[in-house]
């Protein structure tokens, strides 16, 4: 299929999809998992009979009996795929008599294969019944879902079809709040996750992302390596992924099964622990964490010991700690290895935060491995409309830039896609991406009809561009008092800085007032105290 016919088909099946819920008594939220899972049933029998007519052609033969062997598990694996029970295949259940019951088939389906595939148990929708309420004024519901899932566009879809539709439909599950508790935070927007993956170009070794949500990173990931490397995920890296909420930790599982990716995903708490033992150890590590997260257990044992935190934890004069983001930004340079890289999105408030932060921001500056810095508009999220910062480390940066940072302001690079959505169009992408090259001293990939590259960068080479980018040393970046803003740097005037968060700026002000008017009070009792 075509870029355009995927597209097409991702709509289609959305619009059908969604008007089905939206005649049904059910939120997006309790709408989500069961579709999620169709679709992952859908799509897993596509790529098994893909994959056994792979197989029929390539396995061995018996040089006695002149047949090939029967296929295993394994050899569906290696073709990506999963061996399906029969009662586990969706031809079964849209054959199923108007008599059965089908939600109950499709609940056994799950613990089929469930119980083939370790990795997936307990982790696959089986809910079913839900869609099909006793006062039976939904009961097509169901049905009519397992038909719009049993087209013959559908039917006959191959490779990366089938991840494609899936992230679709995170995506405008996402748009739609379908996180209840969790807000729409279980997916991260294409453009970003695809901007951080080509800067970083996470090709080989061991990736890892300490707030996983839904698996886009690795979702991503794969794409660029089929792209640039013309061979299968698996073979080039070793994923590992934490999520600390239960049902992101299933969207991300089943993500990664639809998309044929082996990786490893630990349901548990970044900030008190490191489940996959990575510290030091990993090549690249990708992130979109939650941002100024407020409820850290500073007096945690293991954060206490955290090794993780080599410039200490961000305390305030309490004692207590006040915003996470900089236990986040360590960990994230904690884990690479002596060459790895690192690309993750951040609360604009980092860049310019105080006390502790700023600390511990002089101390990472001062290691000479922060690479990169992006500001980025407003509205790229479909659940918040702050802006953000993309922040990339690099730790096996060319002698030459060891002590350079590249600043990009890219807060007016955006296509606008709705009224209330930005992105970056593919033009964008590909020439935020040549800047980066053309700084690291790269050769470009850069399509000759990229219009916005050609206009800012016309003999190709790089150059700072003012209100886009500039490379800046160490020396600047202290008498900016260490800063890592892009538009201080770059020409915009940061009197009007779209990407500083002043809400969260503003906080933290009235916080540290407080704090010094409370210790101002305790100074003025000791001195009335001496007095008398």
């Amino acid at each position: 299929m075509t870029q355009k016919s995927i597209k097409q088909l991702e709509i289609e099946l959305w619009e059908a999809a969604d008007e089905l819920r939206a005649n049904s008594k059910l939120t997006a939220a309790e709408y989500k998992d069961p579709l999620l899972g169709l679709i992952l049933l859908r799509f897993a029998e596509n790529k098994y009979e893909e994959a056994k007519e792979h197989l029929a052609e390539t396995l061995p033969i018996n040089p006695r009996t002149k047949q090939r062997r029967e296929a295993t598990k394994d050899d569906f694996a290696q073709a990506g795929a999963m061996q399906l029970p029969e009662k586990a295949q969706y031809s079964y259940l849209a054959s199923l008599p108007e008599s059965e019951d089908l939600a109950e088939a499709i609940n056994t389906a799950m613990k089929l294969i469930e119980a083939e595939y370790e990795d997936l148990a307990g982790i696959l929708p089986k809910n079913y019944q839900e869609l099909t309420p006793e006062d039976d004024s939904d009961n097509n519901l169901l049905a009519n879902l397992i038909r719009i899932f049993n087209s013959d566009s559908v039917r006959n879809a191959k490779g990366d079809v089938f991840g494609r539709v899936y992230e679709y439909f995170l995506m405008k599950l996402s748009m739609m709040g379908a996180g209840a508790q969790e807000g729409g935070e279980f997916f991260t927007p294409p453009s970003l996750v695809q901007l951080i993956v080509n800067f970083i170009q996470p090709d080989h070794g061991i990736i890892h992302d300490p707030a996983c949500g839904s698996g886009g990173m690795f979702v991503q990931t794969a794409h660029f390596i089929k792209n640039t490397q013309n061979k299968s995920v698996n073979q080039a890296v070793t994923v590992y992924g934490t999520e600390y909420k239960s049902n992101n930790t299933r969207l991300a599982k089943m993500n990664l099964a639809i998309q044929g990716i082996e990786g490893r995903i630990a349901n548990n708490n970044s900030f008190y622990s490191d489940p996959h033992e990575l510290f030091g150890k990993c090549d690249f590590l990708m992130a979109n964490p939650p941002f100024n997260v407020d409820k850290v257990d500073a007096k945690n044992k293991f954060l206490a010991e955290d090794k993780r935190l080599p410039f200490g934890a961000p305390l305030t004069g309490k004692g207590t700690i006040g915003n996470a983001n900089y236990l986040w930004i360590q960990y994230f340079m904690s884990y690479l290895n002596p060459t790895g890289r690192a690309g993750f999105v951040m609360a604009s408030s980092a860049t310019d935060a105080g006390n502790a932060e700023k600390r511990i921001r002089e101390e990472l500056i001062k290691t000479g491995n922060v690479d990169c810095i992006v500001s980025v508009s407003n509205n790229f999220f479909y659940t918040r409309s702050l802006p953000c910062h993309l922040w990339f480390f690099d730790k096996g940066k060319p002698k030459a830039n060891k002590d350079k940072i590249l600043m990009i302001d890219a807060r007016n690079v955006y296509r606008k896609v709705s009224t209330t959505i930005n992105d970056f169009s593919e033009e964008q992408l590909e020439g935020l991406t040549a800047i980066k090259a053309l700084y690291r001293g790269e050769k470009p990939k850069v399509d000759k009809d990229n219009t916005w590259f050609n206009e800012h960068f016309p003999d190709g080479i790089y150059r700072d561009i003012e209100g886009l980018c500039k490379v800046v040393n160490l020396e600047e970046v202290a008498e900016q008092d260490y800063s890592l803003t892009p538009g201080r740097y770059v020409g915009v005037n940061i009197d009007i800085d779209m990407d500083f968060d002043y809400k969260t700026r503003m906080q933290e002000l009235h916080s540290e007032l407080a704090e010094l008017n409370t210790e101002a009070n305790q100074l003025m009792n000791q001195i009335q105290a001496f007095k008398l």
